[in-house]
């Protein structure tokens, strides 16, 4: 097991003014499960290829255990990494791909055998040992190529997108694998991806990239319930955050003509500006049955069972603006009708209208 620290880490392609990752400051306990999540783009892979040593580090360091490998082999790392598209030499069985690391590494028969057979048995891929990848679902050649990173017991996992060619089904089953898998090794690992619901479900913390900066490191819940700006507030959750401009008063917020009291605390960071960016999730309104001055026409109902989300506009500040309101799902309102909102008190976010950061 290891930690793993980026100081200052960059990585600045040739004919780019835009470094890919900018100045990364990033450290992964031992132990950890650390989820790096953005846009595309957004510089997740490139740092995850830096600490693999498939990508220069051209400014900082990258250390494992508190020494520097910025510039070692990526064959000296000691770590396996987790292909998106499995990377499996398909003239090898199961068995073989499994082990190969380990007979190019010198290993003994009888002790490539072991291991392989305990990964398998780990990943319930007994019965399929001798099969070439061809004879398996997209499910099983991700767990083979799982098992291929497992019985080499690296200090550390590296997995890129490894879910992304999977049906919608077999992803929630096999996130479930891999984070209940990487809790019984106890081996440090970095995930990549660009779904923020993976994020969310299986990381023990979550990092947020956006052009190659790090927006904000933190557990699921912390990064749902304070996000550090609005990239983060809107990144994170599905349904997006509701965010509306509103003109400050001397109590509080107005959003259509809906009052939110705010303490006045919260404001003294907006300096001169006079209105501040509002958030709001969808499960935070509220039906209301008398008016409330925040109207919104329903555009779209989605219903999903227990839920419903009311897709639909509201006129704030001189114009129509999108929202979506979490409601239950047995009871919506009918597309085409308009209905007042309310909000839940203390569920109400604020952001600064220029830099984005949260008013906290």
């Amino acid at each position: 097991m290891s930690t793993v620290t980026y100081v200052g880490a960059s990585r600045l392609y040739p004919g780019n003014d835009v470094p890919a990752v900018d100045k990364l400051d990033l450290e992964i306990a031992d132990g950890e499960f650390l989820v790096l999540v953005g846009p595309s783009g957004s510089g997740k892979s490139t740092a995850l290829r830096m600490l693999a040593g498939l990508e220069d580090v051209d400014e900082g360091e990258i250390r494992i255990d508190g020494e520097d490998v910025s510039d070692a082999a990526p064959k000296d790392r000691d770590i396996a990494m987790v292909f998106q598209n499995y990377a499996l030499y398909p003239h090898m069985s199961v068995g073989d791909n499994m082990g190969f690391a380990l007979k190019l590494a010198g290993t003994s028969k009888a002790e490539i055998v072991e291991r392989v057979r305990r990964a398998a048995e780990m990943l319930d891929l007994l019965p399929y040992l001798d099969r070439k990848p061809k004879a398996l679902s997209g499910g099983q050649r991700q767990r083979v190529a799982m098992g291929r990173a497992i019985v080499r017991s690296p200090r550390v996992f590296l997995m890129d997108e490894p879910l992304s060619n999977l049906d919608a089904k077999l992803r929630v089953q096999t996130r479930a694998e891999i984070a209940n898998l990487q809790r019984d090794l106890n081996t440090t690992t970095l995930y990549v991806t660009h779904d923020q619901t993976e994020a969310m479900t299986m990381g023990h913390r979550v990092a947020v990239l956006r052009d190659g900066l790090l927006q904000q490191v933190a557990t699921p819940r912390e990064l749902y319930d304070t996000p550090a700006n609005v990239f983060v507030a809107t990144f994170i959750g599905s349904p997006a955050m509701n965010v509306l401009r509103g003109p400050v008063g001397s109590d509080g917020v107005t959003v259509g003509g809906l009052a939110l009291p705010v303490p006045r605390e919260r404001l003294t960071r907006l300096g001169a500006a006079d209105t501040v960016d509002v958030g709001i999730r969808p499960e935070s309104f509220t039906i209301a049955t008398e008016p409330t001055g925040l109207t919104m026409e329903v555009r779209l109902v989605e219903e999903l069972g227990a839920d419903a989300y009311l897709h639909g506009t509201t006129q704030h500040d001189g114009g129509a603006s999108r929202l979506v309101v979490r409601v239950d799902g047995r009871r919506p309102p009918v597309m085409g009708s308009t209905v007042d909102l309310g909000v839940r008190a203390g569920e109400v976010h604020l952001f600064h209208p220029e830099t984005g950061v949260r008013l906290s």
